[in-house]
Order: C-alpha cells, then sequence, then structure tokens
C-alpha cells in the first residue's frame, strides 16, 4: 500500500477546512486537503448566506465556497477529492487512510468535516430541504417573518431556538418529545399530535398529523443534534455526538484537531471560519514546538 508523509492534513473541504487550509498555506505548511463527499461543506445545500459579515446583500453560498476553495489553493493548498475511511490517531505520525487506498502519514490533522444533521426521516423532508425545511433556526428562520411554521424541537438544549424563530415567525406549532416543555409565547402552540408527513409541491405547504390533522404551515425546522462522521470518532473524545476541543481547537489526541460542525452547535458559516483559523494557528504552534524536540 503507498504511503505519503505530510505535514498537515485537513480532513472536510466545507468553510472551516477552507480557512484552515488558507492560514496553513500561508504559514508554509502545505497543507492537503481532502474534500469528502460534500465539497464546500452543508452550506451548498442553501442559497443566499445573509448573516456573514461583509456582505450586506447577501452572498450566494456556492459562490462563496468556491472563492474560499481558489483562495486556499492560489496559497498552495493541496486540495484532492475522495474520503476518509480509517485513521489511527494513536500512533505517531497519525495515520490516514483514503478511499483511493492511499495512506498518508501526517504530523498534525485538522478534522473538518461537518456534522450530518438529523432529520425525522418524514415522507418528502429530503424533498423539501432548502424549499421550507431546515435543520438551523439561525440560518434559515430570517425567510419566515409574518409566517408560520412548524417546529420540532428535539431536547431542551434548542429551546433558545425556538424562541429565535417565534421572534421572527407569526405562529409557531411546537412539537417535542417531552411533556413538560415550558416555553411560554403568545405565538408558540405545543402540538401534543406527533408529524407524519410535510405536504407541498414546489415548496412546503403544511404538515399532517399522526391523528389526520393538517396545519398549513410555510416551513418546518427539525432541531435535532447533529453527528460528527463515526468514520473519525476512533478514539477521540466526544461531547454529545461531536467532537470535544479546547479553546485552541485541540483534541485528546496530540497533534489532532478540529473546527467547525463537527465541534457541535451553533452550527454557523462565521464559527466554523473563526475554528478554522484558530486550528491552523494552534498546529503551526504544536509543530514548532514538535520540530525542537
Amino acid at each position: 500500500m503507498n504511503t505519503e508523509h505530510i505535514r498537515c492534513l485537513i480532513i472536510g473541504g466545507g468553510p472551516a477546512g477552507y480557512t484552515a487550509a488558507i492560514y496553513a498555506s500561508r504559514a508554509a505548511l502545505e497543507p492537503v486537503l481532502y474534500e469528502g463527499t460534500e465539497p464546500g461543506g452543508q452550506l451548498t445545500t442553501t442559497t443566499v448566506v445573509e448573516n456573514f459579515p461583509g456582505f450586506p446583500g447577501g452572498v450566494d453560498a456556492n459562490k462563496l465556497m468556491g472563492d474560499m476553495r481558489e483562495q486556499a489553493v492560489r496559497l498552495g493548498a493541496d486540495i484532492r477529492r475522495g474520503s476518509v475511511t480509517a485513521v489511527d490517531f494513536d500512533r505517531r505520525p497519525l495515520l490516514v487512510t483514503v478511499d483511493s487506498g492511499l495512506q498518508i502519514e501526517a504530523d498534525a490533522v485538522i478534522i473538518a468535516t461537518g456534522a450530518t444533521a438529523k432529520y425525522l426521516g418524514l415522507p418528502s423532508e429530503q424533498k423539501f430541504r432548502g424549499l421550507g425545511v431546515s435543520a438551523c433556526a439561525t440560518c434559515d428562520g430570517f425567510l419566515y417573518p409574518g409566517k408560520a411554521i412548524a417546529v420540532y424541537c428535539g431536547s431542551r438544549e434548542f429551546e433558545h431556538e425556538v424562541i429565535y424563530l417565534a421572534e421572527i415567525a407569526a405562529k409557531v406549532y411546537l412539537f417535542t418529545p417531552y411533556s413538560d416543555c415550558e416555553i411560554i409565547r403568545e405565538n408558540i402552540t405545543v402540538n401534543p399530535g406527533k408529524l407524519k408527513s410535510i405536504c407541498g409541491q414546489e415548496a412546503v405547504t403544511g404538515v399532517t398529523l399522526t391523528d389526520g390533522t393538517i396545519l398549513n404551515v410555510d416551513g418546518v425546522f427539525v432541531l435535532r443534534n447533529a453527528v460528527a462522521p463515526d468514520t473519525l470518532l476512533r478514539g477521540l473524545e466526544l461531547d454529545g455526538a461531536n467532537i470535544a476541543v479546547d479553546r485552541q481547537m485541540r483534541t485528546n489526541k496530540p497533534g489532532c484537531f478540529a473546527a467547525g460542525d463537527c465541534t457541535g452547535r451553533p452550527y454557523q458559516l462565521a464559527k466554523a471560519v473563526g475554528e478554522g483559523n484558530i486550528a491552523a494557528h494552534s498546529i503551526v504552534a504544536y509543530l514548532a514546538e514538535k520540530d525542537k524536540q
């Protein structure tokens, strides 16, 4: 099996990974980045990004990710197509295997794979992603001023996002698995029924409940903990379903860092960019100290 040795490996081609590649390139680390199966990350499933600083009119998500990628390449990053199939973070150098069969020995690794949103598995749920179905209140809530929405709140930690949505939407039909929900707002109705399906043609127009009730809504929000990819979690300390990191984006494995959605909420572009920056700077310091030994 072919083996390649590199200084800095970045796993994941979203905003955190591209940002880390930009800063690692500027530090002359000649980073290699594997984009995975979704170049650009989950952000590319949306259209216009309204909440990223510097774009008063919003910015096309795919263009923004394309520009980040182009900037990283221009600065010297080696960006490759491919996915990681196995890791060994207990050996030194760290060992990563990609789907081509290539094994990479890396002095340092940044995991920036994002996290997979946990939807409910309802009929048409995937069909309407980006067309009325969302897993991110702060990403897409602004689209529903004065409108009616259905919100599934999977745990108490998402209650503040429900309140955020209630400040924007005219009506919130709230569905939750816990019975002692205490979110009180005039425009929030805690519904005892369960969601059965999502209705619509080109976009969401309503939801059907298991008792046959149909509610007319313009959007559906599913607020549940996202999950980091299992392939990369071997031996890593977790915080719930996400990778646990300190303020320098260090994991519990020396030389292994993580950034972006895989480290947990809030799942935001600005957070991913900031953590990618920190992770790259932390790797510079880590490798400098390693070189002294």
